[in-house]
């Protein structure tokens, strides 16, 4: 692949991480492992094909890639990762509590639904894909994706509604 083709890819790559991993860790149910090993799965299968829809649609791409085997390794028990004895420093932030556990609770009720369910959810509401698109990702008709949207959302108001209170 030429210099230029790789500097398009370097320049996707950081322009878009930061969207891909949430879209992976949503994916995902929060586990924020699982969603970098998915994100950097799906960037070497669109490095293998950047030469055919770099000048495309590369995201779209990328998201079909993220929502495939997503699925595919929501089937599997084991993962493969090793324990180790020291973990990585993590970097301070200032006081963000609200907004981790706002994300925690979202990520926990997504993590209990099933993973095609939370995947329409993901795609439709958060990505704000047409359900076309939705279904097309998701390898199914219309009208099943719309369902395993409708009936995520449904999940997810069950799921969510003990803090949610009244207005009145």
């Amino acid at each position: 692949m030429g210099q230029t083709r790789t500097g398009e890819f370097e320049e996707f790559v950081a322009a878009r991480w930061p969207g891909l991993i949430h879209l992976a860790r949503l994916l995902t149910g929060g586990d924020r492992h699982r969603a970098e090993d998915l994100v950097q799965e799906s960037l070497v299968k669109l490095w293998f094909a950047w030469p055919k829809v770099a000048d495309e649609a590369p995201e779209a791409y990328a998201r079909k890639v993220m929502v495939r085997s997503a699925a595919r390794s929501a089937r599997r028990r084991w993962w493969g990762e090793r324990p180790v004895e020291q973990l990585p420093d993590v970097a301070a932030l200032g006081d963000v509590s609200t907004a981790v556990a706002e994300r925690s609770r979202l990520e926990n009720a997504l993590a209990q639904m099933p993973a095609r369910q939370r995947a329409a959810v993901v795609l439709r509401y958060y990505q704000d894909l047409p359900e076309a698109q939705v279904a097309q990702l998701l390898g199914c008709p219309v009208g099943t994706a719309r369902s395993h949207a409708s009936r995520g959302v449904a999940r997810l108001r069950r799921l969510l509604a003990d803090v949610i209170e009244p207005v009145g």
